[in-house]
């Protein structure tokens, strides 16, 4: 890197400094943490696809298509279940969690369980996105301290403290509308490295004949993953990812949270329906740009040596100070730091949004001024932890991620399958349904620790029957001391049937092209 490059770096952190101080006039709660409710469905599809498409996606996610062993287009199925996830999403959970009002998504289970469901979902969350959150930031710091050659320390603090000083300022307008920049530079560092990746090759033509074709791959319908070494099988990935990706939309603080923001309904299902659209041929395009340079990677033996064996994550920030010109380097260091800093910008916000509503305005009511000093005090608390978090990480960076994953699939099921009873299921009570999260959640751990052999998609949907199934069962035996609830009412008439039959018709599209993928470079 150079001059050039750092200057490029050092405009875009002023002017995401900038962009907070633009939106500091926040006022009350559906300004700091709903953004007024002013959001159309492009900037909160483009935020949320940012905050999907992370620093660790750009940099890992090409990494194992193109060079980790075992590797290769496989990756893909991750997203076969997103565009059927969004159709439940947008037919059942989301309309009544929406019309209830409330800014944390766990204060719906206080009115349909009791505050222990609250405070209990709202703690996990909160302490499993911080942890996530710091090791996010310091993976990506170590990635691009290698390629920057300046301090860890000082990476570290660029990627948080910026996006601290602007999500502080400018709430959730300064979250969403950061997104969409950063989302817009990192998709554009994404189409450079393909084309510069192309270039080095030789040629788009030269790549199809040098591509390793084992891992052109996508589908595998034999591969049920109850075995060791049996994952990123169709049915585990559809199945699994199915309960995983309508949790974590659905449920997740950090994401329902952009929902919420939508000023109607209408508008929070066109997110939905373009979120389960956009997702497949982004996540397309970086793959596609993982087999180009990993394909490069095997082609010169010189871009092989400066990448470790036990660090192939290096393979694409390695790529970019090698083969990229001066002030394109800026550019795609800059990408690097969008990434980082959309997910650290979402995951503070959501984290505050989370702690004032659950612990400090739950049982009392706050003026607008408290409201707004405890929503500041609460942002600046979490993004301190985050930040001094990532410091202490790199004993456990190089496998915590996929740990992270796994925590993730040990509560994502039970946490889903509580909102389904709350939503829809009448007869379920709050006694019922915290003894059926916690077996949900201890079957998942048992599974984890003592039948590996089962792929760990496979725990989003175990959880959620287990723990839907028991809170079914107790409401049975356990008497209930609660009020009749209300629960969710299907319209057929007002369910969304063109959103419902495009997503439909785009599942059947992208499977149908991922089984014929090989084919495409024969």
């Amino acid at each position: 890197m150079n001059t050039l490059d750092f200057v490029i770096i050092a405009i875009y952190l002023v002017g995401l400094l900038l962009l907070g101080r633009m939106f500091r006039d926040n006022q009350n709660s559906k300004d700091y943490f709903l953004g007024g409710k002013q959001f159309g469905w492009f900037s909160l599809s483009i935020s949320t696809l940012a905050t999907q498409l992370s620093a660790i996606s750009f940099v890992s996610a090409p990494a194992f298509v193109g060079l980790k062993v075992g590797g290769g287009m496989t990756w893909l199925t991750y997203e076969f279940a997103v565009p059927l996830a969004m159709i439940f999403l947008m037919v059942f959970l989301i309309p009544p969690l929406y019309a209830s009002g409330v800014v944390s998504v766990y204060a719906y289970l206080e009115k349909r369980f009791g505050r222990s469901t609250r405070l209990l979902l709202s703690g996990v969350f909160q302490i499993s996105r911080a942890f996530g959150t710091s090791v996010m930031i310091y993976a990506i710091a170590l990635i691009l301290t290698s390629v920057m050659a300046i301090p860890m320390w000082m990476t570290i603090l660029l990627i948080g403290v910026v996006t601290l000083v602007y999500s502080l300022q400018g709430g959730m307008k300064a979250v969403v509308y950061g997104d969409v920049i950063q989302m817009m530079i990192l998709f554009a560092g994404i189409v450079i490295c393909l084309f510069f990746g192309i270039q080095a090759i030789g040629g788009w033509g030269t790549f199809l004949q040098e591509v390793d074709p084992e891992r052109l791959s996508i589908v595998n319908f034999d591969k049920l993953g109850l075995e060791k070494g049996d994952e990123f099988g169709f049915w585990p990935m559809l199945l699994g990812g199915f309960f995983l990706y309508a949790s974590y939309y659905g449920t997740d603080q950090s994401q329902v949270q952009r929902l919420f923001s939508a000023p109607n309904l209408p508008t929070l299902k066109k997110t939905l329906l373009w979120n389960g659209l956009l997702r497949f041929p982004i996540t397309l395009t970086y793959c596609i740009m993982g087999l180009v340079i990993g394909t490069l990677v095997v082609l010169r033996p010189d871009f092989a040596s400066e990448i470790p064996a036990d660090k192939p994550d290096l393979m694409v920030p390695v790529f970019i100070r090698d083969f990229l010109p001066h002030g394109v380097i800026g550019i795609l260091m800059v990408a690097i730091f969008s990434a980082a800093m959309s997910s650290l910008s979402s995951a503070v916000n959501s984290l505050s949004a989370a702690s004032v509503e659950d612990f400090f305005a739950s049982k009392k009511e706050l003026s607008d001024q408290a409201y707004m000093r405890y929503s500041k005090y609460t942002v600046l608390f979490w993004g301190v932890i985050c930040i001094g978090l990532a410091f202490f990480a790199g004993d456990i960076a190089d496998t915590v991620i996929e740990a992270i994953n796994k925590v993730g699939s040990v509560f994502y099921g039970p946490i889903l399958a509580t909102f389904i009873a709350a939503v829809g299921i009448k007869r379920i009570h709050g006694t019922a349904a915290n003894i059926g999260l916690l077996l949900g959640v201890a079957v998942n751990v048992y599974l984890w620790l003592f039948v590996p052999s089962v792929f760990w998609f496979w725990w989003n949907a175990v959880g959620a029957v287990v723990t839907l199934g028991t809170a079914l069962l107790l409401s049975y035996i356990l008497p209930s001391d609660q009020d009749e609830p209300l629960v969710f009412s299907w319209d057929p008439k007002a369910l969304p049937w063109r959103k419902i039959a495009i997503l439909i018709l785009f599942f059947i599209g992208i499977l149908v092209f991922s089984i014929q993928f090989p084919d495409f470079f024969n």
